[in-house]
């Protein structure tokens, strides 16, 4: 419980996400940053798993909170790893920084039994009020200026929905959060942050 509210008071997004993992689970996160997220699942809920990350900075504090990480660019894809060698695969407000969105997702849920992935959802009512105004939306989900900003893709929720089908993905949950809660009305439009539960979809008989 301490855990889960130190988590809570750096990233509630995060806090969140952390109940859809199971216990004790083998766990993946791509694009693992520094680690937080996998830190709190070894400690609090007992997980095994490896960070992959890219950034020589957010390796090394990975690495100084425990996490076994592996340096990697995860647009080569995800080799080093067997299909379904995952309970779960995180990938979270990553994505949207790739250039080949398409591959990262079916890489993903190759090598997990189900993949969680989090993204800023491009359609939250304060970023189009931003665009109508002539202005690139910054926001606490995208807290960038357009010249320095990470992110190379920009989607809403719909626009994931209609990638997963494409891609032959399962969506199991689906939840818009905004400040860490769930938004149940009208959540392409208020909903800051974008949650999906995914696996791949079985092959029909």
């Amino acid at each position: 419980m301490i855990y889960e509210k130190h988590l809570a008071s750096l990233r509630s997004d995060l806090a969140f996400i952390a109940h859809w993992v199971p216990k004790n689970a083998h766990v993946l996160d791509v694009g693992c940053g520094d680690g937080t997220m996998l830190s709190y699942l070894q400690q609090d809920k007992g997980c095994t798993g490896y960070g992959v990350e890219l950034a020589d900075e957010q390796v090394l504090q990975s690495t100084q909170r425990g996490v076994n990480v592996i340096q990697h660019d995860m647009e080569t894809g995800l080799a080093l790893f067997g299909d379904n060698a995952f309970d779960t695969v995180l990938c979270l407000s990553s994505l949207q920084m790739t250039q080949h969105v398409e591959m990262v997702l079916r890489e993903i849920v190759r090598v997990g039994t189900e993949a969680i992935v989090s993204f800023p959802n491009f359609a939250y009512w304060p970023h189009r009020v931003a665009l109508l105004r002539g202005r690139m939306p910054v926001s606490k989900s995208l807290p960038y200026q357009w010249y320095d900003t990470p992110n190379v893709r920009c989607a809403t929720i719909h626009d994931f929905e209609d990638l997963a089908r494409e891609c032959g993905v399962e969506v199991l949950e689906r939840v818009a959060l905004a400040d860490g809660q769930i938004v149940d009305f009208l959540p392409n439009l208020r909903g800051s942050l974008a949650v999906f539960r995914l696996r791949k979809k079985a092959k029909a008989a």
